[in-house]
């Protein structure tokens, strides 16, 4: 049997765990730990999962916070920073040892440096301004998501309906330049990216579509986009208002060969009663191919992670949740190699959630 600890961000002012039990398939809600206001996103360091990262989503100020992580998933807050600006709602730990995040409300962004600990934030660093876009629907800059690829750090911005790259000055620590940018379709509103076998795979939310290209040449190249097909599920409600989220490719491993596409639907307007999907593609050949429309129970999936980060098993797994209604936190089993989800664990003590790290797993003797 294997046991799983995953921690769930959301718009409280706490970070939650549960215990995830594979032999039974019972999801456990364990215990909150007080944060700064509405930590909707959190990530591990990449090599160190003792060590935490969240947002703190407000307005005006939004921050970025770090924690150390005990063995059973219990966490203490060691150093807050600001993200320089309204409303962040993302941040990644870039495996320089620094911070990445981006500021939805205020189209800013910045890269923090840590010291030697990863724990404690290190200095000021540069804040940089999107450009108000002149095309888009938006009428502001959004960025959305840090990603880093290489020596570059990629930033979705929804506004502008392009992709960012940004690079490091010179090896100085949190000094970034914007050096590139990928344009999207007009309107598009691209949120989320992966990278894979360098394709870029980006998420859209006004458009509801996932688009594929090749990540075009550094420093500024440009690709065209080969295949952008619709999220959306079939014949959805009269007054459904959908807003694509989340992206994810898990690795391939033996059990699960093949690298489908994740994505998560939500329908902001009118419910499907069968709740919002999670939408699998396969790429054959350069063209993006549905496999299945996963129907979840849950009310806008704004968040959701493979289980592939914990190790051991972790692969068969993802997790999810909505930021509205009274679905919980679910567990959902690959199946059909992965081109199909199953439900396995639900729990409903906190009704919304919006972020998930898993944490290594550890086996228990029978």
């Amino acid at each position: 049997m294997v046991n799983f600890t995953i921690l769930a961000g959301g718009y409280t002012a706490y970070v939650a765990s549960y215990l995830f039990n594979t032999d039974d398939n019972t999801l456990t809600y364990l215990d909150q730990y007080t944060t700064g206001g509405n930590p909707s996103w959190i990530i591990s360091h990449p090599t160190n999962k003792s060590i935490l990262y969240a947002v703190n989503e407000n307005a005006p100020d939004g921050a970025v916070q770090s924690f150390t992580v005990s063995p059973n998933g219990a966490i203490t807050l060691v150093d807050t920073v600001s993200s320089g600006g309204n409303g962040p709602p993302y941040c990644s730990a870039l495996s320089t040892g620094q911070v990445a995040v981006v500021n939805y409300n205020s189209g800013t962004a910045r890269v923090v440096p840590t010291k030697g600990d990863y724990l404690h934030f290190a200095g000021d660093s540069d804040i940089w301004t999107f450009p108000v876009p002149t095309t888009s629907t938006e009428g502001r800059a959004e960025p959305h998501m840090t990603y880093e690829y290489g020596s570059e750090v990629f930033i979705p911005d929804k506004g502008n309906d392009k992709i960012w790259r940004l690079g490091e000055v010179d090896g100085n620590l949190g000094d970034y330049v914007v050096h590139g940018e990928i344009q999207q379709p007009i309107g598009s509103g691209p949120r989320h990216i992966r990278i894979r076998d360098n394709m870029l795979y980006t998420i859209h939310e006004l458009a509801s579509t996932l688009s594929l290209q090749e990540v075009p040449s550094y420093p500024n190249g440009t690709s065209q986009i080969v295949s952008n097909v619709s999220i959306i599920p079939p014949n959805p409600p009269a007054g459904s208002v959908f807003a694509a989220a989340e992206i994810l490719i898990p690795e391939p491993t033996a059990e699960y060969p093949t690298p489908y596409i994740y994505v998560s639907n939500r329908n902001t307007g009118v419910q499907d009663p069968r709740g919002d999907t999670i939408a699998i593609f396969e790429n054959v050949n350069n063209k993006l191919v549905l496999r299945n429309q996963v129907y979840t129970g849950l009310d806008q999936i704004r968040g959701m992670m493979s289980g592939e980060q914990a190790g051991v098993g972790g692969d068969a797994y993802i997790v999810a949740a909505g930021l509205a209604g009274t679905g919980g936190v679910k567990i959902f089993k690959r199946t059909e190699g992965g081109a199909n989800l199953e439900e396995v664990a639900v729990n409903t003590v906190i009704p919304t959630r919006t972020a998930f790290v898993w944490l290594n797993a550890f086996q228990v003797l029978q």
